[in-house]
């Protein structure tokens, strides 16, 4: 499972930057509150992507 997941985000290095800046930004500093928000909003998005690119659980 943890080789699906490196390999979703390997494929997509910018995605994966942005997802990580992101949540580093959020988690360790605090921005304003509408730029942060935004922020959230992008880091739900790209997880909500990673989460329909990978499909781990496929039935």
């Amino acid at each position: 499972m943890f080789k699906k997941i490196f390999d979703g985000l390997i494929d997509h290095p910018v995605l994966t930057s942005l997802f990580v800046a992101d949540f580093g930004i959020l988690l360790f500093h605090r921005p304003p509150f509408l730029f942060s928000l935004i922020m959230l909003g992008a880091l739900m998005a790209m997880c909500m992507y990673f989460g329909q690119k990978l499909a781990l659980f496929k039935v």
